[in-house]
């Protein structure tokens, strides 16, 4: 059993997350730091911060984290796995190159990295390998000896996220009124991201349209849906639909959006919608406002009954899942066998992320992966 729970290479699992604003005060200086480099003047960034402003200025999100690292914590320590946490984010406090910082200082040299997002895509797996970059090259230029990085790999079918996910859809589908019940259509959310990022997500030469990001999302949809038909006997319809688009309108983004498609499935005499934030790990603000807050406002506007079925946050399946990635994980990196655990049709993705995939627009050096600067 000590075997099984070795996490040899590894001496620490950081945490690391996009941030989130904690009051009013911290709303533009943190949408200033999400937009460095675009030149988007401070009015436009209070109007976009209205979101936040609408619930006090503050994100769900970092007390999301803070509630996964409890989970993960009481995990470990009830298996026996003897890994000390820690946790960064990119945009706001605790900063990742001063969580970094702090590791080296407690002599933390070989660092497995558990991303808040579970697919392949620029924005969801190499700008954060290009954060870690950033950090590694900062700690480097103050003195320091950069430890290394790798990331655990994509989780968007390991079981123990589709579970709770599963669990989330059928709640919502038995809290819809047993008149619309059947006939209920499930709408699974993610990010919008731009056509042209999709399309060049993971190993580019593997995938479709859509790149790795559709292909993972709709085997993650079609896993859902499945086990639902197998639990309540109905073929519920379903589509990958999508949120939170932010960009320019001339560029091409990811559709349908979901109001736009719950506007079409009421035209069609659909009775009902769940919306299943599939693409999302917790209840962050996209889902709070986007959905919760602007989609259900569109529903109620066309007498369309919905429910948003729940994220995954910090389910104990979910913390179990990550205890059981890094033990995967190391023992690979240790040459010991090991079988990965992932359902559906694509299988476990890869461990290291290959050169040239999920490109950036300009190129930019990312860590933990093939073409990392700091093997």
């Amino acid at each position: 059993m000590s075997d099984a729970l070795d996490a040899t290479p590894y001496d620490a699992l950081l945490l690391l997350s996009f941030g989130g604003p904690e009051g009013p005060d911290d709303v533009v200086p943190f949408l200033e730091n999400v937009t460095r480099g675009r030149g988007i003047p401070k009015e436009r960034l209070k109007e976009v911060g209205q979101h936040y402003f609408l619930f006090g200025g503050v994100s769900p999100i970092n007390d999301q984290n803070r509630a996964l690292l409890d989970a993960l914590r009481k995990d470990f320590a009830e298996h026996g796995l003897d890994l000390p946490i820690y946790w960064g984010n990119r945009n706001w406090a605790p900063y990742l190159t001063d969580t970094l910082r702090e590791m080296v200082a407690d002599g933390r040299r070989r660092i497995l990295v558990l991303a808040t997002s579970a697919y392949a895509s620029y924005s969801g797996c190499r700008q954060y390998r290009e954060n870690l970059a950033d950090s590694l090259a900062a700690l480097a230029a103050e003195g320091l000896e950069p430890p290394r990085i790798d990331k655990l790999r994509h989780y968007f079918n390991h079981p123990g996220f589709l579970d709770p996910m599963i669990d989330g859809v059928l709640a919502s589908l038995a809290d819809l009124p047993e008149g619309v019940r059947a006939g209920a259509h499930i709408a699974f959310t993610t990010h919008s991201v731009p056509t042209a990022a999709a399309d060049t997500s993971g190993p580019v030469e593997a995938h479709g349209e859509g790149g790795a990001y559709v292909e993972e999302h709709l085997d993650v949809a079609e896993l859902i849906a499945t086990a639902v038909r197998e639990r309540t006997g109905v073929d519920h319809p379903w589509r990958l639909v999508y949120q939170s688009r932010s960009g320019a309108p001339q560029i091409p983004w990811l559709e349908p959006d979901i109001c736009d498609h719950l506007e079409a499935l009421h035209g069609a005499g659909v009775p009902a919608v769940v919306m299943a934030p599939i693409g999302f790990v917790s209840d962050h603000m996209e889902v709070l406002y986007d959905l919760d807050t602007e989609a259900t406002a569109k529903a109620a506007e066309l007498g369309l009954p919905v429910r948003r079925s729940a994220t995954v946050g910090d389910d104990p399946r979910f913390a179990a899942a990550i205890r059981e990635l890094v033990l995967e994980r190391a023992a690979k990196e240790s040459g010991r066998e090991v079988t990965p655990c992932a359902l559906g049709a694509l299988g476990a993705s890869h461990d290291v992320c290959p050169v040239g995939c999920c490109p950036a627009r300009a190129p930019r050096p990312a860590a933990a992966g093939a073409d990392s600067p700091y093997a």
